[in-house]
């Protein structure tokens, strides 16, 4: 017998009963905070008894309390099929070949209504059912690496994934994409920078800040402009490929090792901080920003670097940080620390003698910024120079990430002193630049007249 209540239990399961609405039924809904109107959703089978799951008109979803229900009624039923249809992926001849690495982002997906969980749409089939216009910018394969979340990312995936795009391009791959939850996308971007040097073809990281099942989602454009950036750009590096504007015009090719998560949910959350993006693309063409970047070539050589140790951490200071938080990172076998400080890279002088200490114990120390853009400059106050004496090297305008990513790389390989150092501050692919351009620092604060009108401007 078909269950028409899924999911639901306790007394959002009477309210369901009560006023005779399925699951899957349309449903206009009077509450005591207004009135809703809308599709009734499953529920996960961990969730509460005390809400109604319901998807508006805009393809959001809402909860409604039932304490504040007074009324409802089902004015159509139309059950949803969730599974994404698989379609053969066609060859065609001419087409660049591109393959996908899988790593647990969900890119294109499908919900799971049973669990509340999305559940990705991977194969080539599943790819081409959910965005069939992929067929007419790639031919595609796909390989499932592993499948974590971004923040389950770590060491042990950056090796596994630095091996298996060595073996691709050695393969003769014209472009690899790798699909990525965005939360970490950046420290995986530098770790591959590291670990994959010389590249002779784009390596482009992609993932979504919407889930599919939205109309804002930005899935299908994300997947289509990394697709033909890896298969079409001349550009040979690790890049991440995000939306660019609010609008839907074009996506963003960002360095590996200078672009950084800004905000939590817009859709244009990727910046390059520091410089500017490699590249405008859309899924018909290229427009490159950066004149100088490593080019693709038709060789199969690549160096593959698989190497971290986990003993490494960053240390984000803070007005009245206690010595006894750096000593304990010492105690506990750490071996290299990133310290993010203020200013032009300071701390409070209460940690000096827990510098030097981590000095004698063999600690690698570097410093990075808490401003994100500009360089550590440790020669300009008596702070930084008391620093430096007690072991702290200066990072240059690496971003801090970038810097905990890059220390991790370095002893993976060595314990040398000057090795490590040489390692650390000498650039692989910009994490260290000479300058910074005058526009590499743009931040545009509302409510001044010259923005407002600057506003007002693009968005006519």
């Amino acid at each position: 017998m078909e269950d028409i209540f899924q999911g639901y239990k306790g007394g959002a399961l009477e309210v369901l009963k009560n006023y005779n609405v399925r699951v899957w039924g349309t449903a206009k809904i009077t509450t005591t905070r207004g009135d809703f109107e809308g599709t009734i959703l499953p529920r996960s089978e961990n969730d509460d008894d005390q809400h109604i799951v319901l998807k508006i008109i805009t393809g959001y979803n809402i909860g409604v309390d039932i304490l504040t229900i007074t009324d409802m009624q089902e004015t159509g039923y139309k059950k949803a099929n969730y599974k994404i249809p698989e379609k053969e992926f066609p060859t065609t001849e001419g087409l660049p070949n591109v393959k996908l690495f899988g790593t647990g982002g969900t890119i294109a997906s499908r919900l799971d209504y049973r669990t509340g969980a999305v559940i990705p749409a991977f194969s080539p089939g599943e790819l081409y059912g959910a965005v069939p216009e992929l067929a007419d910018i790639c031919n595609l394969t796909t390989e499932k690496v592993f499948a974590v979340f971004s923040e389950n990312m770590g060491p042990k995936q950056y090796l596994q994934l630095a091996k298996a795009i060595g073996k691709e391009i050695e393969n003769g791959i014209d472009g690899i994409v790798i699909g990525h939850g965005t939360d970490t996308m950046h420290h995986t971007g530098a770790a591959l920078t590291f670990m994959v040097q010389n590249s002779p073809v784009p390596i482009v990281i992609v993932g979504s800040q919407r889930s599919s099942d939205r109309p804002s989602s930005d899935a299908a454009l994300n997947l289509m402009h990394a697709m033909y950036a890896a298969g079409n750009s001349d550009i040979a590096e690790v890049m991440v490929c995000m939306f660019g504007p609010t609008s839907d015009e074009y996506g963003l090719l960002h360095k590996g090792t200078r672009v950084r998560k800004m905000h939590s949910s817009y859709r244009s959350t990727f910046r390059t901080i520091g410089d500017t993006p490699l590249a405008m693309v859309n899924r018909h063409k290229i427009d490159y920003i950066k004149k100088e970047y490593r080019p693709r070539r038709k060789d199969r050589n690549v160096t593959i670097k698989p190497y971290f140790s986990d003993k490494v951490t960053m240390l984000y200071y803070y007005p009245g940080m206690k010595p006894d938080v750096l000593d304990a990172l010492v105690d506990c076998g750490y071996k290299g620390i990133v310290f993010i400080g203020t200013g032009l890279g300071h701390v409070n002088k209460e940690l000096y003698p827990s510098i030097a200490r981590a000095k004698k114990k063999g600690v690698y120390m570097f410093m990075t910024l808490q401003t994100l853009w500009g360089y550590v400059q440790m020669f300009v106050y008596e702070t930084g120079r008391e620093m430096m004496a007690r072991g702290i090297v200066p990072g240059g305008n690496m971003l801090p990430e970038v810097a905990y990513i890059k220390l991790g790389w370095a002893l993976g390989q060595t314990d040398d002193l000057d090795e490590v150092h040489r390692l650390m501050l000498t650039p692989i692919n910009d994490e260290i630049t000479e300058r910074e351009p005058y526009n590499g620092y743009l931040l545009y604060q509302g409510g001044i007249p010259e923005v407002e009108e600057f506003i007002k401007v693009v968005h006519k």
